[in-house]
């Protein structure tokens, strides 16, 4: 109170337009999951695990079923990659070529986890979108 006159500031908190932060925590674990596959040594694990939460929770916000759908689509894509690559290591290209696509699947999961997380879409580089 300043001269005598009442404070008649509001502080109002506003959420941004976009996607609730309960969507994009769950769109970010769609991407997030998917790492999985480098802990567990069960075979496709990173397909399981962002097809698995897609499938929970791709009713509860079109965010979170973009990203899930976005996220299983790189998870195939770099499993029919990594075939390839198992194909040429005949050749022995093949094993440098499968350490390239593992740090590549790595770095971009993470930028999509992270972009997810700000509520932006992303798109991964070199998808196949199968699942549309």
């Amino acid at each position: 109170m300043e001269n005598g006159m009442p404070d008649t500031t509001v502080s109002v908190s506003i959420e941004p337009a976009g996607p609730s932060r309960s969507e994009r925590q769950w769109a970010m674990g769609c991407h997030l999951i998917a790492l999985c596959g480098i802990v567990l040594p069960i075979p496709a694990a990173n397909l399981i695990g962002p097809l698995i939460l897609w499938l929970v929770k791709r009713e509860d916000g079109a965010f979170i079923d973009e990203q899930g759908k976005e996220s299983l689509n790189f998870q195939i894509s770099l499993f029919i990659y990594a075939m390839g690559c198992l194909l040429l290591t005949v050749i022995g290209i093949g094993f440098l070529l499968l350490f390239a696509l593992a740090l590549f699947g790595f770095v971009f999961v993470i930028i999509a986890s992270i972009k997810a997380n700000e509520g932006t879409s992303f798109r991964y580089p070199i998808c196949i979108r199968f699942i549309k």
